[in-house]
């Protein structure tokens, strides 16, 4: 049953996760084609919604099923790296839920009518809320790179 529920937690952590690599790039090439910023935006909050979401908030369940059934005492010194992990996964997961999807979904909303001819570019609302989602993405790859970092190592604390 381990073994199981470790190639569905693994395997739900490379595809929520993965993808969210990719954000950025998508960012950068809408931000350099204007007119393409809200179909940029629009897929990435697909990708987040129909992807990224459902397989991270399914990996609780593999994971209390992994500290279930291998008998993990998330109270010992030798699993503080899991009990660190829960603690900045569910930060991230309320982090996400929070504050990334409403501000993307502002970005979306703030792209999908036509830009002002006289305005002399984009709003600043807009600039502020893409400098607040990009700020945001950052934070959330650094809590990746943590997680995959103690999921690996496993440091003793």
């Amino acid at each position: 049953m381990v073994q199981l529920l470790m190639f569905l937690h693994v395997g739900a952590a490379i595809i929520a996760f993965g993808p969210t690599f990719a954000f950025p790039i998508l960012g950068a090439m809408g931000g350099k084609e204007p007119m393409f910023a809200n179909f940029a935006t629009r897929a990435s909050e697909a990708i987040e919604k129909k992807l990224v979401l459902p397989f991270a908030l399914s990996m609780p369940v593999s994971g209390i099923g992994l500290i279930w059934f291998a008998d993990v005492d998330l109270l010992s010194t030798r699993s503080a790296w899991l009990s660190v992990g829960i603690v900045v996964y569910t930060a991230a997961i309320l982090f996400v839920l929070r504050v990334q999807v409403p501000a993307v979904e502002k970005v979306v909303e703030l792209t999908s009518r036509p830009p002002d001819p006289g305005a002399g570019g984009p709003p600043a609302e807009l600039l502020a809320t893409i400098r607040e989602v990009q700020q945001g993405g950052m934070l959330l790859t650094v809590a990746i790179v943590v997680l995959v970092f103690l999921m690996v190592f496993k440091p003793g604390f």
